[in-house]
């Protein structure tokens, strides 16, 4: 089994860019002047995170071929996957956002 540069380039971009994504996460919801929008987009963005990863997760336990080895996948399923996690937030999603915002509220 060989790896080439481009998909290990392709890992480390993703995992750099769900590091970041993360802690601006942290960021916005540890501010405590945050004003309501920002909450609710800091709570929206949470879902779509935890939306993202539930959807990787689930591509896992597909079973294929290697004949269906689409490099077009292999390359861009990231972005594919995270498109339809803000899509889902922006249309209720889950309703996580809105009882984690909720919460949020009564604590503060």
């Amino acid at each position: 089994m060989s790896i080439s540069i481009g998909s290990n380039y392709s890992v480390t971009a993703a995992m750099a860019q769900s590091k970041a994504k993360t802690e601006n996460l942290e960021d916005k919801l540890n501010n405590k002047s945050a004003s309501d929008e920002e909450l609710m987009e800091a709570c929206k963005s949470f879902e779509a995170y935890m939306l993202e990863q539930v959807f990787k997760g689930m591509e896992k336990t597909v079973l294929k071929d290697e004949e269906e080895d689409d490099p077009y996948l292999n390359q861009f399923g990231d972005i594919l996957y995270e498109e339809y996690a803000k899509a889902a937030t922006e249309n209720e999603g889950i309703g996580l956002a809105k009882m984690l915002y909720e919460s949020m509220k009564r604590t503060s």
